[in-house]
């Protein structure tokens, strides 16, 4: 019985990352991710540093960074992810 499971995350659009060789993934099952909800993981952290206005915050906070991701020039040093917003929280 199998009670182990390795994940593998491949970005490789990212800088300096290459595709895994096909023989690696052969080894390995696809898994589809979704775009996690930035407003809501917003607001639970905010919560749970004592905001009573998390709502209101999440949603100022999820829309400057998607104005800027939209508004600034897209060059690669500019992160506007949920690590970069994480980081601001």
């Amino acid at each position: 019985k199998a009670t182990t499971g390795i994940f593998i995350t491949m970005n490789p659009g990212y800088a300096g990352r290459t595709e895994l060789p096909d023989n690696l993934k052969a080894l390995f099952r696809p898994v589809t991710m979704i775009v996690p909800d930035l407003q809501q993981i917003c607001e639970i952290m905010l919560f749970s540093e004592g905001f009573n206005t998390a709502k209101v915050l999440a949603k100022k906070m999820t829309v400057l960074y998607k104005l800027a991701k939209e508004q600034l020039s897209k060059q690669y040093h500019y992160d506007f992810g949920l690590r970069a917003l994480k980081s601001v929280l």
